[in-house]
């Protein structure tokens, strides 16, 4: 009987790792092709921000090695706040509402980041379901943008999910002056360093 226990639990551990190993290839694959359309969309010229100069060079964005260490679960706590506008890099100020908080651990901390949504951008069918995360952590300044990065996530929001920060993306003013935008309000700085996603835009 002992035998056939172990025999058992052998099975079932084998049947775990072989899961787990393809779950890592799907999240792979998922993350490429994400990565893959936004490099596509950079060297389009009707879409790209990039300026022609750097367009022609351009082979795609540099990226952090995919770590799983940085794809979390996070817990989500519902609560809408009031309509505010939330600073640019420029006088624009888009209207957006704290729709609730993350909270999350990394690197064996405890983080909390705030889900926002852009009021005007919600009116469009097309970006009805949109949620932005814009932050920073002790990354910015060095081996990624100064002005920290974006993750998007698609609404409604169920009390956990995944937070992939391997898809941290940088705003299009790391690329080219003339955009406007938005600036990580202080409550999303994460005090710890986030290797991760796009690196900073080598011009």
């Amino acid at each position: 009987m002992r035998g056939s226990a172990i025999f058992v639990l052998f099975v079932a551990l084998r049947a775990t790792m072989v899961q787990a190993q393809m779950d890592n290839a799907t999240w792979q694959d998922e993350l490429s092709a994400y990565w893959a359309g936004i490099d596509s969309t950079f060297q389009d010229p009707a879409k790209s921000p990039l300026p022609e100069a750097d367009r022609a060079a351009f082979h795609g964005l540099e990226r952090y090695p995919p770590d799983a260490n940085y794809n979390v679960t996070a817990r989500f706590k519902a609560k809408p706040g009031k309509d505010f506008g939330m600073p640019t890099t420029t006088d624009r100020r888009p209207v957006y509402r704290s729709m609730g908080r993350l909270t999350f651990r990394l690197n064996g901390q405890k983080q909390q980041l705030t889900v926002y949504q852009n009021r005007d951008l919600v009116k469009d069918a097309a970006y009805a379901d949109h949620l932005f995360v814009p932050f920073t952590d002790l990354t910015n300044g060095e081996s990624t943008y100064g002005g920290g990065r974006y993750i998007d996530l698609k609404g409604p929001l169920g009390s956990e999910l995944e937070l992939d920060l391997n898809r941290a993306y940088n705003p299009y003013c790391a690329y080219n002056g003339r955009y406007s935008c938005p600036i990580p309000p202080a409550e999303n700085h994460l005090k710890v360093r986030v290797e991760a996603g796009v690196k900073a835009y080598d011009h």
